[in-house]
Protein backbone atom coordinates (compact mmCIF):
# COMPACT_ATOMS: atom_id res chain seq x y z
CA UNK A 1 0.00 0.00 0.00
CA UNK A 2 1.41 3.19 -0.79
CA UNK A 3 1.65 6.25 1.24
CA UNK A 4 -1.22 7.91 -0.77
CA UNK A 5 -3.65 4.89 0.23
CA UNK A 6 -2.39 5.05 3.90
CA UNK A 7 -3.35 8.76 4.14
CA UNK A 8 -6.59 8.04 2.65
CA UNK A 9 -7.47 5.71 4.73
CA UNK A 10 -5.90 7.66 8.33
CA UNK A 11 -7.85 10.52 6.85
CA UNK A 12 -11.27 9.13 6.85
CA UNK A 13 -10.56 8.14 10.40
CA UNK A 14 -9.61 11.58 11.39
CA UNK A 15 -12.23 14.38 11.47
CA UNK A 16 -9.72 16.71 12.08
CA UNK A 17 -5.81 16.45 11.63
CA UNK A 18 -3.01 18.44 13.12
CA UNK A 19 -1.22 18.89 11.08
CA UNK A 20 -1.55 17.04 7.30
CA UNK A 21 1.91 17.85 6.26
CA UNK A 22 3.02 16.45 8.99
CA UNK A 23 1.36 12.83 8.90
CA UNK A 24 2.77 12.39 4.98
CA UNK A 25 6.03 13.50 6.81
CA UNK A 26 5.78 10.72 9.44
CA UNK A 27 4.25 8.12 7.34
CA UNK A 28 7.68 8.34 4.30
CA UNK A 29 9.71 8.20 7.37
CA UNK A 30 8.16 5.42 9.46
CA UNK A 31 6.78 2.27 7.88
CA UNK A 32 4.78 1.53 11.12
CA UNK A 33 4.37 4.75 13.22
CA UNK A 34 2.88 3.80 16.67
CA UNK A 35 -0.47 5.78 17.61
CA UNK A 36 -2.41 5.54 20.74
CA UNK A 37 -5.78 5.75 22.45
CA UNK A 38 -6.80 5.93 26.38
CA UNK A 39 -10.23 4.86 27.73
CA UNK A 40 -11.34 5.34 31.06
CA UNK A 41 -13.08 1.72 32.84
CA UNK A 42 -16.29 3.44 33.58
CA UNK A 43 -18.82 1.38 32.85
CA UNK A 44 -20.67 -0.63 29.70
CA UNK A 45 -19.57 -0.40 26.57
CA UNK A 46 -21.92 1.83 24.34
CA UNK A 47 -22.02 2.21 20.14
CA UNK A 48 -19.11 4.50 19.87
CA UNK A 49 -16.75 2.33 22.08
CA UNK A 50 -17.76 -0.89 21.32
CA UNK A 51 -18.56 -0.76 17.38
CA UNK A 52 -17.31 3.23 16.29
CA UNK A 53 -13.81 2.71 17.67
CA UNK A 54 -13.27 -0.90 16.32
CA UNK A 55 -13.79 0.28 13.05
CA UNK A 56 -11.68 2.74 13.19
CA UNK A 57 -9.04 0.79 15.01
CA UNK A 58 -9.22 -1.67 11.50
CA UNK A 59 -8.58 0.89 9.11
CA UNK A 60 -5.68 2.49 11.08
CA UNK A 61 -4.38 -0.84 11.33
CA UNK A 62 -4.69 -1.15 7.30
CA UNK A 63 -2.72 1.56 7.28
CA UNK A 64 0.28 0.32 8.92
CA UNK A 65 -0.38 1.80 12.40
CA UNK A 66 1.19 0.11 15.25
CA UNK A 67 -1.82 0.41 17.69
CA UNK A 68 -1.45 0.94 21.67
CA UNK A 69 -4.74 1.09 23.85
CA UNK A 70 -3.81 2.73 27.15
CA UNK A 71 -6.26 1.26 30.05
CA UNK A 72 -6.51 4.51 32.06
CA UNK A 73 -7.79 2.70 35.44
CA UNK A 74 -5.36 5.90 37.15
CA UNK A 75 -7.33 8.35 35.13
CA UNK A 76 -10.77 6.87 36.04
CA UNK A 77 -9.72 7.22 39.89
CA UNK A 78 -8.99 10.20 39.82
CA UNK A 79 -12.04 11.32 37.75
CA UNK A 80 -14.26 9.50 40.40
CA UNK A 81 -15.42 6.59 38.39
CA UNK A 82 -17.15 3.79 40.02
CA UNK A 83 -16.70 5.12 43.33
CA UNK A 84 -13.25 5.57 42.82
CA UNK A 85 -12.66 2.29 43.47
CA UNK A 86 -9.65 0.73 41.75
CA UNK A 87 -10.64 -3.37 41.87
CA UNK A 88 -14.09 -2.32 40.08
CA UNK A 89 -12.19 0.09 37.39
CA UNK A 90 -9.30 -2.53 36.75
CA UNK A 91 -12.43 -5.58 36.35
CA UNK A 92 -14.28 -3.09 34.04
CA UNK A 93 -10.80 -2.67 31.87
CA UNK A 94 -10.92 -6.37 31.75
CA UNK A 95 -14.28 -6.16 30.27
CA UNK A 96 -13.19 -3.23 28.09
CA UNK A 97 -10.42 -6.12 25.97
CA UNK A 98 -13.68 -8.70 25.77
CA UNK A 99 -15.75 -6.22 24.19
CA UNK A 100 -12.83 -5.33 21.66
CA UNK A 101 -12.17 -8.78 20.97
CA UNK A 102 -15.67 -9.99 20.60
CA UNK A 103 -15.84 -6.69 18.53
CA UNK A 104 -13.10 -8.08 15.66
CA UNK A 105 -10.01 -6.28 16.86
CA UNK A 106 -7.41 -7.85 15.92
CA UNK A 107 -5.92 -8.49 19.51
CA UNK A 108 -2.29 -9.78 17.82
CA UNK A 109 -2.01 -6.21 16.03
CA UNK A 110 -2.74 -4.08 18.92
CA UNK A 111 -0.92 -3.62 22.42
CA UNK A 112 -3.00 -3.04 25.17
CA UNK A 113 -1.35 -1.56 28.52
CA UNK A 114 -2.84 -0.50 32.07
CA UNK A 115 -1.81 2.79 33.43
CA UNK A 116 -1.45 1.35 36.51
CA UNK A 117 1.56 -0.43 35.48
CA UNK A 118 3.53 2.72 34.91
CA UNK A 119 2.40 4.26 38.70
CA UNK A 120 5.29 3.20 39.86
CA UNK A 121 8.06 4.32 37.41
CA UNK A 122 10.33 7.27 38.64
CA UNK A 123 10.64 8.36 35.07
CA UNK A 124 7.06 8.68 34.56
CA UNK A 125 6.57 11.23 37.32
CA UNK A 126 9.76 12.75 36.56
CA UNK A 127 7.96 13.41 33.14
CA UNK A 128 4.66 14.39 34.75
CA UNK A 129 6.33 16.81 36.86
CA UNK A 130 8.62 17.92 33.97
CA UNK A 131 5.35 18.34 31.97
CA UNK A 132 4.11 20.66 34.66
CA UNK A 133 6.52 23.03 35.37
CA UNK A 134 6.57 24.38 31.43
CA UNK A 135 2.08 24.71 31.73
CA UNK A 136 0.61 27.32 33.27
CA UNK A 137 -2.20 26.53 35.69
CA UNK A 138 -4.25 28.82 33.10
CA UNK A 139 -3.82 26.18 30.13
CA UNK A 140 -4.42 23.43 32.71
CA UNK A 141 -7.67 24.54 33.89
CA UNK A 142 -9.05 25.16 30.07
CA UNK A 143 -7.23 21.56 29.48
CA UNK A 144 -9.83 19.97 32.46
CA UNK A 145 -12.87 19.56 30.09
CA UNK A 146 -11.16 16.43 28.38
CA UNK A 147 -12.37 15.04 31.58
CA UNK A 148 -15.69 15.42 30.69
CA UNK A 149 -16.77 17.69 33.44
CA UNK A 150 -17.47 21.23 33.63
CA UNK A 151 -16.20 24.18 35.80
CA UNK A 152 -17.58 23.78 39.29
CA UNK A 153 -17.49 19.94 38.98
CA UNK A 154 -14.46 19.17 39.66
CA UNK A 155 -13.77 19.92 43.64
CA UNK A 156 -10.46 17.93 43.82
CA UNK A 157 -6.54 19.52 43.19
CA UNK A 158 -6.17 15.59 41.65
CA UNK A 159 -7.66 16.71 38.89
CA UNK A 160 -4.99 19.21 38.00
CA UNK A 161 -2.50 16.06 37.50
CA UNK A 162 -5.29 14.66 34.71
CA UNK A 163 -4.30 16.63 31.42
CA UNK A 164 -0.07 16.62 32.74
CA UNK A 165 -0.79 13.38 33.11
CA UNK A 166 -2.26 12.46 30.20
CA UNK A 167 0.58 14.49 28.25
CA UNK A 168 3.28 12.07 29.93
CA UNK A 169 1.21 9.38 28.13
CA UNK A 170 1.77 10.50 24.75
CA UNK A 171 5.76 10.38 25.69
CA UNK A 172 5.89 7.07 28.03
CA UNK A 173 4.03 5.20 25.03
CA UNK A 174 6.35 6.63 21.85
CA UNK A 175 3.39 7.61 20.19
CA UNK A 176 4.16 9.64 16.98
CA UNK A 177 0.08 9.47 16.24
CA UNK A 178 -2.26 10.68 19.07
CA UNK A 179 -5.95 9.47 18.11
CA UNK A 180 -8.34 9.90 20.01
CA UNK A 181 -11.92 11.56 20.03
CA UNK A 182 -12.66 15.61 19.47
CA UNK A 183 -13.46 15.76 23.26
CA UNK A 184 -9.24 15.19 24.03
CA UNK A 185 -8.24 17.67 21.62
CA UNK A 186 -6.68 20.15 24.33
CA UNK A 187 -4.66 17.53 26.06
CA UNK A 188 -3.08 16.47 22.06
CA UNK A 189 -2.69 20.22 21.33
CA UNK A 190 -0.86 20.77 24.55
CA UNK A 191 1.44 17.89 23.88
CA UNK A 192 2.46 19.74 20.72
CA UNK A 193 3.29 22.66 22.65
CA UNK A 194 5.69 21.09 25.17
CA UNK A 195 7.09 18.49 23.64
CA UNK A 196 9.38 20.48 21.71
CA UNK A 197 10.67 22.31 24.70
CA UNK A 198 11.54 19.17 27.03
CA UNK A 199 13.45 17.64 23.80
CA UNK A 200 10.63 15.02 22.81
CA UNK A 201 8.47 15.60 19.30
CA UNK A 202 5.66 17.03 18.41
CA UNK A 203 2.46 14.28 17.86
CA UNK A 204 0.33 14.41 15.03
CA UNK A 205 -3.09 14.86 16.12
CA UNK A 206 -5.95 12.48 14.36
CA UNK A 207 -9.08 13.04 16.00
CA UNK A 208 -11.96 11.15 15.63
CA UNK A 209 -15.65 12.27 15.28
CA UNK A 210 -17.66 11.86 18.40
CA UNK A 211 -20.87 10.06 17.66
CA UNK A 212 -24.10 12.14 19.00
CA UNK A 213 -26.54 11.27 21.35
CA UNK A 214 -30.12 10.33 21.04
CA UNK A 215 -31.09 13.21 22.10
CA UNK A 216 -29.32 14.98 19.36
CA UNK A 217 -27.23 18.21 19.29
CA UNK A 218 -29.31 21.66 18.38
CA UNK A 219 -27.13 23.87 18.24
CA UNK A 220 -27.06 26.36 21.04
CA UNK A 221 -26.67 29.89 20.87
CA UNK A 222 -23.59 32.02 22.05
CA UNK A 223 -20.47 29.35 21.31
CA UNK A 224 -17.89 32.46 21.13
CA UNK A 225 -15.36 30.52 22.67
CA UNK A 226 -13.78 26.82 22.77
CA UNK A 227 -14.59 26.31 26.48
CA UNK A 228 -18.05 26.77 25.41
CA UNK A 229 -17.56 24.66 22.62
CA UNK A 230 -15.95 22.12 24.56
CA UNK A 231 -19.07 22.28 27.18
CA UNK A 232 -21.03 21.88 24.25
CA UNK A 233 -19.68 18.76 22.89
CA UNK A 234 -19.60 17.16 26.10
CA UNK A 235 -23.32 17.62 26.07
CA UNK A 236 -23.96 16.28 22.71
CA UNK A 237 -21.94 13.52 22.61
CA UNK A 238 -22.79 9.94 23.67
CA UNK A 239 -21.14 8.68 26.68
CA UNK A 240 -22.13 5.80 29.09
CA UNK A 241 -22.55 7.92 31.65
CA UNK A 242 -26.22 9.33 30.36
CA UNK A 243 -27.60 5.93 29.84
CA UNK A 244 -31.31 6.68 28.49
CA UNK A 245 -29.34 9.07 25.38
CA UNK A 246 -26.86 6.18 24.38
CA UNK A 247 -27.03 2.58 23.13
CA UNK A 248 -25.42 -0.21 24.40
CA UNK A 249 -23.61 -3.71 23.20
CA UNK A 250 -25.58 -5.64 25.97
CA UNK A 251 -29.03 -3.99 24.25
CA UNK A 252 -31.26 -6.15 22.96
CA UNK A 253 -32.83 -5.19 19.53
CA UNK A 254 -36.32 -4.23 21.11
CA UNK A 255 -34.43 -1.78 22.93
CA UNK A 256 -31.92 -0.40 20.38
CA UNK A 257 -35.68 0.18 17.99
CA UNK A 258 -37.49 1.82 21.17
CA UNK A 259 -34.68 3.48 22.15
CA UNK A 260 -34.30 5.14 18.06
CA UNK A 261 -37.76 5.22 17.58
CA UNK A 262 -37.61 7.85 20.69
CA UNK A 263 -34.37 9.64 19.28
CA UNK A 264 -34.80 13.17 17.63
CA UNK A 265 -35.12 12.84 14.26
CA UNK A 266 -36.56 16.07 12.70
CA UNK A 267 -38.28 15.55 9.35
CA UNK A 268 -35.72 17.17 6.43
CA UNK A 269 -32.85 18.40 8.61
CA UNK A 270 -29.47 17.01 9.19
CA UNK A 271 -28.00 19.48 11.63
CA UNK A 272 -27.56 17.62 15.35
CA UNK A 273 -29.88 14.68 13.86
CA UNK A 274 -28.30 11.74 15.68
CA UNK A 275 -29.63 8.68 13.17
CA UNK A 276 -27.75 10.59 10.09
CA UNK A 277 -24.84 11.12 12.10
CA UNK A 278 -24.62 6.84 12.81
CA UNK A 279 -26.04 6.48 9.51
CA UNK A 280 -22.45 8.39 8.00
CA UNK A 281 -20.63 7.41 10.51
CA UNK A 282 -21.00 3.64 11.55
CA UNK A 283 -23.53 2.42 8.39
CA UNK A 284 -21.99 3.31 5.55
CA UNK A 285 -18.42 2.39 6.90
CA UNK A 286 -19.42 -0.74 7.64
CA UNK A 287 -21.91 -1.38 4.71
CA UNK A 288 -21.91 -0.81 1.25
CA UNK A 289 -25.81 -0.35 0.71
CA UNK A 290 -28.82 0.67 3.09
CA UNK A 291 -31.89 -1.08 1.94
CA UNK A 292 -34.81 0.98 3.27
CA UNK A 293 -37.69 -1.10 3.70
CA UNK A 294 -41.11 0.48 2.73
CA UNK A 295 -44.90 -0.35 2.19
CA UNK A 296 -45.76 0.25 -1.80
CA UNK A 297 -48.32 3.12 -0.69
CA UNK A 298 -45.13 4.88 0.63
CA UNK A 299 -42.72 4.44 -1.95
CA UNK A 300 -41.65 1.04 -1.23
CA UNK A 301 -38.18 -0.58 -0.37
CA UNK A 302 -35.92 2.41 -1.73
CA UNK A 303 -31.56 1.68 -1.16
CA UNK A 304 -28.55 4.15 -0.88
CA UNK A 305 -25.16 3.76 -2.07
CA UNK A 306 -23.22 6.02 -0.16
CA UNK A 307 -23.72 8.50 2.99
CA UNK A 308 -24.62 11.39 0.55
CA UNK A 309 -27.27 9.82 -1.17
CA UNK A 310 -29.10 9.40 1.56
CA UNK A 311 -28.63 13.02 3.29
CA UNK A 312 -29.80 14.32 -0.07
CA UNK A 313 -33.14 12.19 -0.51
CA UNK A 314 -34.04 13.08 3.44
CA UNK A 315 -33.46 17.11 2.74
CA UNK A 316 -35.91 16.26 -0.22
CA UNK A 317 -38.22 14.76 1.63
CA UNK A 318 -38.17 11.54 0.14
CA UNK A 319 -37.57 9.55 3.21
CA UNK A 320 -39.74 9.95 6.59
CA UNK A 321 -37.90 9.79 9.72
CA UNK A 322 -40.12 6.64 10.84
CA UNK A 323 -38.50 4.59 7.31
CA UNK A 324 -35.09 5.88 8.76
CA UNK A 325 -35.43 4.81 12.38
CA UNK A 326 -37.02 1.56 11.37
CA UNK A 327 -33.96 0.78 8.81
CA UNK A 328 -31.32 2.11 11.60
CA UNK A 329 -32.57 -0.07 14.15
CA UNK A 330 -31.99 -2.95 12.16
CA UNK A 331 -28.41 -2.14 10.84
CA UNK A 332 -26.99 -1.07 14.41
CA UNK A 333 -28.63 -4.34 15.59
CA UNK A 334 -26.50 -5.86 12.67
CA UNK A 335 -23.77 -4.11 14.11
CA UNK A 336 -24.41 -4.87 17.87
CA UNK A 337 -25.56 -8.61 18.01
CA UNK A 338 -21.69 -10.18 17.27
CA UNK A 339 -20.85 -7.88 20.45
CA UNK A 340 -23.64 -9.21 22.32
CA UNK A 341 -24.00 -12.57 21.72
CA UNK A 342 -20.04 -13.29 22.34
CA UNK A 343 -20.96 -11.97 26.12
CA UNK A 344 -24.34 -14.36 26.21
CA UNK A 345 -22.28 -17.03 24.70
CA UNK A 346 -18.94 -17.27 26.09
CA UNK A 347 -18.85 -17.71 29.96
CA UNK A 348 -15.98 -16.18 31.07
CA UNK A 349 -17.35 -12.73 28.99
CA UNK A 350 -20.78 -13.17 31.03
CA UNK A 351 -18.75 -13.34 33.85
CA UNK A 352 -17.44 -10.04 33.39
CA UNK A 353 -20.44 -8.23 31.99
CA UNK A 354 -22.60 -9.27 34.95
CA UNK A 355 -19.96 -7.91 37.32
CA UNK A 356 -19.37 -4.38 35.54
CA UNK A 357 -23.37 -4.67 35.55
CA UNK A 358 -23.54 -4.55 39.54
CA UNK A 359 -21.20 -1.47 39.28
CA UNK A 360 -22.27 2.06 40.20
CA UNK A 361 -21.84 4.33 36.93
CA UNK A 362 -20.82 7.89 38.39
CA UNK A 363 -20.14 10.40 36.27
Amino acid sequence: MDIDERIKLITGVGEEIVTPEELRQLLEEKKNPIAYDGFEPSGLAHLPFGVFRPLLLKDLIKAGIKFKIWLADWFAWINNKLDGDLDKIRTTADYFIEVWKAAGVPTNKVEFLYASDAMDSIEYWNRVVRIAKVTTVARATRALTIMGRKEGEMSEVAAYFYPVMQVSDIFHLEADITQLGLDQRRANMLAREVGPKLGFWKPVVVSHHMLINLEGAKEPEGLTDEVSRDYHLIDTKMSKSKPSSSIFIHDTFDEIRTKINAAYCPPKEVQGNPLLDYAKHLIFRAFDEMKIERKEKFGGDISFTSYEELEKGYVAGNLHPMDLKNSMAVYIDKMVEPVRNHFESKSSARALYEQVKEFQVTR
